[in-house]
């Protein structure tokens, strides 16, 4: 909304002309929604605790995490709030990608509230039973799939590009939307089992969200496309803004949420923002590189795949308790120790992953 303000007054004074600069827009967009989350948050929190909205602590985990219970959740409509608003603000609504990934969003935190709402308020411990929360959420990402795949304008928005080959990008056709499916959704459930222990999701959740607004600018911008070997998408530099605003929301909740937590994300937070990064990662075509930023959120998936499959086949378990996070809890790592070095291990990966810009 912003942006059109801007505009009209740039023609009476040619400093407001600034705003248009997508840069300047992403940088407004995470400190937008800073603020936000630094104003609301505490309100939030209070009134999270007040309806008893506490976290639910499994009999089997560590011991530690006894202490846990009763810690507000939920916080995840924080974050949700000030993506919307700082995005609504500072991005170009007529832009389709803004909206393709803000409605996915929200759609896939809505899902999240559903299930947060029938446990933690209704008492239900099986939440949203699992068939319909994976009906749900692949109705959406099914929808945002086929949505984008009819609207595109040249064949380079159904291609898949392999990272580390310059001349390598595979013609999926309507196989376009069977990725894209795959994606959102695997990265919405990846992220909520990640999201196990204080900061351990939010920060690689903020780090692959900023290196993705990266990929974003690039494959928006004619001159940095054409340097970089990777295909020219026009619009898609818009959603800067949109991980902007992402990663100042997701640094105002790490504040809340940093050991020992004050507020827990809970489903409506973790299913939105791995959604977020699965349909960025489709839009600006970097999906297999998602697959390396986000490796942190693979091993914990793959972790809980393991263990299971271990267990019904042979009636024995891989780790001492999947995911993997807490495999090094029972270890005894002290939480504090698991969180930051998962994070260290996600800074090398979105390192590696901005490498393939240029690794070509």
């Amino acid at each position: 909304m912003l942006l059109y303000l801007t505009d009209f007054l740039a023609q009476y004074y040619r400093g407001f002309g600034v705003f248009q600069y997508l840069t300047l827009r992403g940088i407004l967009g995470a400190l937008t929604a800073l603020l936000i989350s630094f104003l609301i948050g505490p309100t939030m929190i209070r009134k999270l605790g007040q309806y008893q909205v506490g976290q639910v602590v499994r009999d089997d985990g560590p011991e530690s995490h006894l202490l846990k219970a009763g810690t507000p959740t939920m916080g995840g409509a924080l974050i949700l709030v000030a993506i919307t608003i700082s995005t609504l603000l500072w991005a170009d609504l007529g832009n389709k990608y803004v909206w393709v990934v803000l409605l996915t969003t929200l759609a896939f935190g809505l899902i999240g509230w559903v299930d947060d709402y029938k446990k933690l308020v209704k008492k239900d411990s099986r939440g949203l039973i699992a068939r319909y929360k994976y009906l749900w959420q692949s109705v959406v990402a099914f929808a945002a799939a086929l949505y984008l795949y009819l609207t595109a304008a040249s064949p380079a928005e159904t291609q898949l590009i392999v990272p580390f080959f310059k001349d390598v990008a595979i013609p999926l056709g309507w196989g376009f939307v069977v990725l894209a499916y795959f994606v959102i959704v695997g990265s919405s459930n990846a992220v909520n089992l990640t999201d196990g222990l204080d900061g351990l999701a939010i920060l690689p959740t903020v780090m692959v969200g900023g290196a993705l607004g990266i990929f974003a600018y690039v494959t928006g911008h004619a001159k940095f496309a054409a340097y970089l070997a990777i295909p020219f998408i026009p619009g898609v530099g818009e959603v800067v803004v949109f991980c902007g605003a992402l990663v100042g929301a997701g640094l105002g909740f790490l504040w809340f949420n940093a050991y020992p937590a004050m507020v827990f994300m809970g489903d409506v937070g973790a299913l939105a923002l791995g959604a977020a990064l699965g349909i960025v990662a489709v839009v600006v075509h970097q999906e297999l590189v998602l697959l390396i930023m986000g490796g942190v959120f693979v091993m914990e998936t793959v972790s809980v795949i393991m263990q299971v499959a271990s267990y019904k086949l042979t009636g024995r378990r891989i780790f001492r308790m999947a995911p993997l996070h807490h495999h090094f809890e029972l270890k005894g790592w002290p939480e504090p120790r698991v969180i930051v070095r998962f994070w260290i291990i996600t800074v090398i990966l979105v390192l590696v992953g901005l490498a393939t810009l240029k690794i070509r």
